[in-house]
């Protein structure tokens, strides 16, 4: 099998195909339900928004219990230092999302405007707050957490949930929740037709041009501002064992785009992320809903693989002890765990990828308002 140095950068790599695959399938239905109330105006349109996604959104967040299992398995201190520095915010983001199984099946149990507005509502914060959430998160991350580990590598986070709320996790926030309705918005275009679709397009539009101003600012900021990025010093023996507190860490102001510079081929990945919106926009404004989807789906792309690239190779890096920051090198699990982890993956995630494109396929086609009056009690 392979040595430890490389069983470390191959589960870096598949925990970002995991993210981007949770990105890519759940990111649109996120992105639809929080559009749901404003490309719906009558009772039969939302509920062909929600046909649209319902069938799929169960199968989407797979990808997001995979990913957390296999942040979990392969990078144990990650998930210790996150869900205690972030604690209160994926609460938000678990609370919000338990709002989305019960909408889609009870919301057209009655036939009472309130009791379906309510509902409506309800999916629109189920989708809205997941978006905007995981972009503050992200952001937090360039920004560094405040958490620290003690000799005897137990973390402790300084932060509270409000100090997350800063200028630039908002901006990022922002990145991400444009990011995710310029998703939504683009397969509504393709599985709707009439006034939902025309709404859609132009939601797409809408997003697609706020996207491009939030992703192109943020880059700048981080260019030109004054966010300490890291650095790793001297030597590090990136096939030992677990030990966040056996590195010299700098900080500096070019620390994020230290990457950037030393590996030029990444800097494709912002390129993609600007070229995608703004193909999604042109393929919106020409009514052509796949180009757009496809658009979109380059951004998100894009967009994750250029937070990744000027993080690495860190993962979770400290605001408070540089040495603390948590990377690909020490932050993982043993050997043995990411070489049988590495063979279930090979098995497990083809056939997460294979079930869901056969259920795509399955169920693909356009929703209308016909179908759903010739249907009162068959769809959702």
């Amino acid at each position: 099998m392979f040595d430890y140095e490389s069983l470390k950068l191959i589960w870096w790599v598949l925990v970002g195909v995991l993210l981007i695959g949770f990105a890519l399938t759940d990111g649109f239905d996120l992105g639809a339900a929080a559009l749901m109330p404003f490309v719906g105006r009558t009772d039969n349109e939302r509920r062909v928004v929600i046909n649209t996604i319902a069938p799929h959104w169960d199968g989407n967040q797979v990808w997001l219990i995979t990913a957390g299992g296999a942040l979990f398995a392969a990078w144990p201190l990650v998930y210790a230092a996150s869900f205690s520095g972030f604690y209160w915010a994926m609460l938000l983001v678990l609370f919000a999302l338990f709002v989305r199984p019960v909408g889609f099946d009870y919301r057209s149990k009655l036939e009472n405007t309130r009791w379906r507005q309510t509902w409506d509502w309800g999916l629109f914060v189920g989708g809205l707050v997941p978006s905007l959430v995981f972009g503050v998160a992200f952001g937090n991350l360039l920004l560094g957490v405040p958490f620290q580990f003690d000799a005897d590598l137990r973390v402790t986070y300084y932060g509270s949930f409000w100090q997350l709320l800063n200028p630039f996790g908002l901006l990022a926030g922002v990145v991400s929740l444009s990011m995710l309705l310029l998703h939504g918005a683009t397969w509504l275009m393709m599985r709707t037709e009439a006034d939902v679709a025309r709404r859609s397009r132009r939601a797409a539009q809408v997003t697609a041009l706020v996207y491009l101003v939030a992703f192109i600012g943020a880059g700048a900021w981080l260019w030109l501002g004054n966010i300490q990025g890291q650095v790793l010093q001297g030597a590090l023996d990136t096939g030992a064992a677990l030990n966040p507190l056996g590195k010299q860490v700098a900080a500096g102001n070019a620390g994020w785009m230290a990457n950037y510079a030393q590996y030029p081929l990444t800097k494709l990945a912002p390129l993609v992320g600007i070229l995608g919106a703004v193909l999604a926009l042109a393929a919106a404004s020409g009514r052509k809903g796949g180009f757009a989807f496809l658009g979109s789906s380059l951004a998100i792309v894009g967009t994750l693989c250029t937070a990744g690239f000027a993080l690495f190779p860190f993962i979770m890096p400290s605001s408070l002890d540089p040495a603390s920051s948590l990377t690909v090198w020490d932050a993982v699990s043993s050997r043995m765990t990411l070489g049988i982890m590495f063979v279930v993956a090979c098995i497990f995630v083809p056939i997460i990828l294979a079930y869901t494109l056969w259920g795509y396929a399955k169920m693909w086609g356009t929703v209308t308002t016909a179908q759903i009056d010739s249907n009162r009690h068959g769809l959702y």
